[in-house]
């Protein structure tokens, strides 16, 4: 199969929407010192699904409040500003990653419940460690496959030939996907992160998020990200051809100072985050 011209992909990436002008206005509220939880609400009420979906989410076991949430100021409180910002960023690429993705051998919804599962185990993964960013690893893990989507359309025909480089000659899927393809889901994905103007930091995690020991920018996020995406393989959330294979990264452990048996043990902690059904509704 020839490569793909990377004029192609940059076409694909420029035609995925933006995000919606009221998620845009809450990141902008939610970066800004002189915001007010009153201009977070006045935000969010303004659309009726968003406000079920931060309500949904905010009530969703994996935050970890006991008591019921009825109210956007209330929610705001509870969960801080960088919280409900990445909630608004679920709720705004939930319909993008439901989809079917054939290529991945991803059936409708599989992408989004894998993604939102690999958000709660990165932002899970960060306050275990101390990050000081639990939210921004929400949002890393959360769009660490993005890329996939673009990508998808490109699988179809190539397919047999990266399963092939997979199974028979034991490459890593992404490195499968870069011989065959001339691009991997995680570069595709930087390039969506650029187009929402998303932080650096982000972008990186998104396109190293198999590969942690390049980052640069932000190293420990990037770490963060590869290894919620590992427990998420390794538990069988919704895995698709990409599974297979699938290494961990001994840097990102040494530098978040786990190990697989504290590994192990968060998996267990993270299993019994997922029971909520809430946290996966789009």
């Amino acid at each position: 199969m020839t490569k793909i011209a990377m004029e192609d992909i940059i076409q694909r990436v420029k035609d995925i929407p933006a995000f919606p002008h009221t998620v845009v206005k809450i990141i902008q509220l939610a970066e800004s010192p002189d915001s007010t939880i009153q201009d977070i609400e006045n935000t969010i009420i303004q659309d009726q699904s968003l406000t079920a979906t931060v309500l949904r989410f905010a009530n969703s076991t994996h935050y970890g409040y006991s008591r019921t949430i009825s109210t956007i100021s209330q929610a705001t409180v509870v969960l801080g500003f960088q919280a409900i910002k990445s909630i608004a960023m679920a709720a705004s690429v939930s319909q993008m990653m439901s989809k079917e993705l054939p290529g991945y051998a991803l059936e409708k919804e599989a992408l989004w419940r894998q993604s939102q599962t690999c958000a709660i185990a990165a932002r899970f993964i960060a306050k275990k460690v101390k990050y000081p960013k639990p939210d921004e690893a929400y949002v890393a893990g959360l769009l660490r496959d993005i890329g996939k989507v673009i990508l998808d359309t490109y699988l179809k025909e190539a397919m047999d030939e990266i399963n092939d480089l997979v199974e028979n000659q034991k490459i890593p899927y992404i490195e499968a996907e870069e011989m065959v393809l001339g691009f991997h889901h995680g570069q595709v994905g930087e390039s969506i992160a650029e187009k929402w103007q998303l932080p650096e930091s982000l972008a990186e995690s998104i396109a190293l998020h198999h590969k942690p020991e390049k980052a640069l920018i932000n190293p420990k996020l990037v770490a963060i990200t590869h290894l919620a995406d590992a427990l998420v393989m390794m538990m069988g959330i919704q895995v698709g051809a990409d599974g297979l294979a699938y290494r961990f990264s001994g840097q990102a452990l040494d530098l978040l100072d786990l190990n697989e048996g504290k590994l192990q043990q968060m998996m267990a902690e993270i299993v019994d985050l997922l029971e909520d059904e809430d946290a996966f509704r789009n």
